[in-house]
């Protein structure tokens, strides 16, 4: 069946598919935030401080996730993230105090989904191409993007008719069943399958060899300005995608005059174009500056974020929805090939699980004062201009990381 595929196209795909289904869950807080206040009388900063409790356990599951795949492979670590997704949202079912949510959405499904992330993607993509690593890259970004247009619509609908709980149960199932892909094709390097990475020479050559061994050890990345840098601005990402548009885009379309499917919709669109958008990244990372492009990607955000108090119809909303979703997670491949590149691969697991936690701290901080400052001021206009603001601020720090050719000063060690 697989013979004249590249095995390693199989690890991607079952790769792209397992993290489609984890980013499901994810974006699930938009669908059902009203539908709990409705049921339990909980106020919109208590949901919000549960999604925020999530995303950080989320971050926190990106340097454990890399630390797994360091040391026991990327199948153990998509494994044991998606068990955690499945029976932590088997279990919200049964939902019934605010504390359960905190538990089993905020730490359970919030670790699972950091473990069963673009973290371990990154891992597996470099592993096992040595060719066309950033579109691989960009293809497992896009698979975030590609898991809410397939379900979040599906989700909408269903709570719409019969309940969040119907919506939840979509996901639940739908991980339990990438179960199986995951044990009967994903390896954890290429000569577990008896090849070669993809791309790769019969002979590698001494300076590939050398990169594959060298690795920076965290005590170190953490004395350089470079680390920081992407650290920082990948706090600014989280703050301005998953936090906040990611968490409240729904709530306030539908507060906004905007029927729930019409909201839903958009988060469709911006999945969409996204996929488009991160892909296009992959390739381009691999072929242009990546500081330049991290640039772009940040002031574009910023300036979409500007407008979006502004959105009053449907057409503008669904405007917003391209110009936003074209770089929705376009941030990702040329963040982790600046990783790789400065660091070294060895390491890459371990580091760009760090600088992903910066990016859910960013996230979990927007989650919670979303809900918080709508609870105060009765809106989320403020959110939004100081999201903007983050993004024209990371685009100028990007600027000053180390161009690709230098290595940090810190003494890369062979792992």
């Amino acid at each position: 069946m697989f013979r004249r595929v590249h095995y390693a196209w199989v690890v991607a795909a079952v790769t792209f598919v397992a993290l489609l289904v984890a980013a499901a869950i994810r974006a699930a807080p938009g669908v059902i935030i009203k539908p709990l206040e409705a049921e339990f009388g909980w106020d919109r900063g208590s949901i919000s401080l549960a999604v925020a409790v999530s995303i950080l356990a989320f971050g926190l599951g990106g340097p454990l996730g890399g630390t797994v795949v360091d040391r026991f492979g990327p199948r153990r670590a998509l494994f044991a993230g998606l068990a955690l997704i499945a029976g932590g949202t088997f279990a919200l079912l049964g939902l019934r105090d605010l504390w359960q949510l905190y538990l089993l959405y905020g730490i359970v499904v919030g670790v699972g989904t950091g473990v069963a992330s673009q973290v371990t993607g990154a891992a597996i993509a470099h592993r096992w191409f040595r060719t066309q690593r950033g579109l691989v890259v960009g293809l497992f970004g896009a698979a975030t993007s590609a898991g809410q247009l397939i379900f979040i619509p599906s989700m909408m609908a269903l709570t719409v008719a019969d309940g969040w709980r119907a919506g939840i149960a979509l996901v639940a199932l739908a991980t339990a069943a990438v179960f199986v892909p995951v044990v009967l094709f994903v390896r954890d390097r290429p000569r577990d399958a008896g090849v070669r990475a993809f791309g790769e020479a019969e002979v590698l050559s001494a300076e590939e060899r050398a990169a594959d061994a060298r690795g920076t050890p965290l005590r170190a990345a953490l004395r350089s300005g470079d680390f920081w840098l992407l650290a920082v601005s990948f706090f600014v990402c989280g703050f301005t995608s998953n936090g906040l548009v990611g968490t409240h885009l729904i709530p306030y379309a539908i507060e906004n005059g905007f029927p729930p499917e019409t909201a839903a919709a958009a988060v469709g669109v911006m999945g969409a174009l996204n996929i488009v958008g991160t892909t296009a990244s992959g390739w381009f990372s691999d072929r242009f500056d990546n500081r330049k492009l991290l640039a772009a990607y940040y002031g574009f955000r910023a300036l979409s974020l500007v407008g979006l108090p502004f959105v009053v119809q449907v057409p503008q909303l669904m405007l917003f929805a391209v110009v936003y979703g074209l770089d929705w997670i376009a941030t990702v491949p040329p963040t982790v090939n600046l990783t790789a590149t400065i660091f070294g691969r060895a390491s890459l697991g371990t580091l760009y699980g760090w600088i992903f936690f910066s990016h859910m701290v960013g996230a979990a901080i927007a989650a919670y004062a979303g809900g918080l400052f709508r609870d105060l001021l009765g809106d989320y206009d403020l959110m939004f201009i100081a999201a903007a603001v983050l993004g024209f601020i990371a685009a100028a720090l990007v600027m000053r990381i180390s161009p690709p050719r230098r290595t940090v000063a810190a003494p890369a060690v062979a792992y």
